[in-house]
């Protein structure tokens, strides 16, 4: 693990509520997609190549820094590799998104799944996050993510992505024991995973609960709050952001938790995350589909963003991963408003 001095600590700073004169700016997914430099590697490697081969997924980390500028990295990886730890194979389809050709759908299955423990398992995202902490050389921090227990719960039943995830739900409502054994599973090797991304250099954590809304309150509350309060209770050594999705209501929930920021989508309002993270820092919440207009455009609403969550504890960001089809051009209007910007 490189212990160069970091050139750029105010995605940090913000993290631990420190004063800042900006907010900091990165996006979700910003390694990836909408870049023509990664749309080159995509061409020579598979996505699993790519992500399982440390030099690349270092690369890719390391292209919106150069390219678009952000003041953090995060890792090019993917939430669903810890399902290798439950010795479930995972495929990427393209034009069709994560499949996996075994789901759970008996309780028999769910009682007997095998774990593999996530410290020999994902070597190679260890190896990923040591080797970019190296490239990067202090000039930005690097951030290691895991996805929140109910999400992998999700693809695992569900067997691909769903707007409702009712083979997952049903799962859970009907063989409830089994269910639960899961998430306690998934629960405690999303822990020695992020907890292993930290001793490989990672200098904050994210955890993305994407299908946080896909269940009501009550059954948050019951279901997957406690598995991502066990996330959030531990001491990583590192900020902690946690962001369900869809479901910002939850936040006081982690009042007492080691949780530094709150990640907030653009279905909440400025106001409304401010109100719900009580002091706690906020992350978001621009609508990527924002970033399809055109350069004025965009920096009118970054300002009108950014006055409305107003001064400090603000990471500016999107409410959810940038779109494949963002023009270049339009994603560094977005981080250069931002950059300009001064409380």
């Amino acid at each position: 693990m490189s212990s160069t001095p970091l050139q750029n600590r105010l995605f940090l700073d913000a993290l631990e509520g420190k004063k800042t004169e900006r907010p900091p700016v990165w996006m979700m997914r910003q390694a990836g997609r909408y870049l023509p430099e990664y749309m080159e590697l995509r061409k020579k490697y598979t996505f699993f190549e790519r992500v399982k081969t440390p030099e690349l997924a270092c690369e890719i980390t390391l292209q919106p820094i150069d390219i678009v500028g952000t003041d953090a990295a995060i890792l090019f990886s993917d939430i669903l590799v810890i399902l290798e730890c439950l010795s479930t194979e995972v495929e990427l389809k393209p034009g069709f998104g994560p499949y996996i050709p075994d789901p759970i759908r008996t309780a028999e299955q769910a009682m007997n799944v095998k774990v593999r423990p996530a410290t020999d398992e994902l070597k190679y995202v260890y190896d990923a996050i040591s080797t970019t902490r190296k490239a990067l050389n202090g000039r930005v921090p690097i951030i290691g993510f895991a996805g929140g227990p109910w999400t992998n719960f999700c693809y695992l039943v569900e067997g691909q992505g769903s707007k409702t995830f009712s083979t997952a739900k049903s799962f859970l409502f009907s063989e409830t024991k089994a269910a639960q054994h899961v998430l306690k599973v998934l629960t405690e090797q999303t822990i020695e995973y992020l907890h292993q991304q930290v001793a490989a250099g990672a200098q904050a954590l994210q955890v993305f609960e994407s299908w946080a809304a896909a269940l009501g309150p009550d059954d948050f509350k019951k279901y997957a709050l406690p598995c991502l309060l066990d996330i959030a209770n531990e001491d990583y050594g590192v900020p902690l952001i946690m962001f369900c999705k869809d479901a910002e209501w939850s936040y006081p929930l982690f009042k007492e938790s080691n949780v530094n920021g709150f990640g907030i989508g653009w279905g909440c309002t400025p106001e409304q995350a401010r109100f719900h993270a009580d002091g706690k820092t906020v992350q978001g919440n621009f609508d990527p589909s924002k970033l399809l207009s055109t350069p004025e455009q965009i920096e009118k609403e970054v300002i009108e963003m950014l006055d409305r969550f107003g001064p400090q504890n603000h990471i500016a960001n999107l409410g959810h991963g940038i779109l494949p089809n963002v023009p270049v051009e339009n994603a560094k209007a977005f981080v250069n408003t931002i950059k300009n910007y001064r409380y």
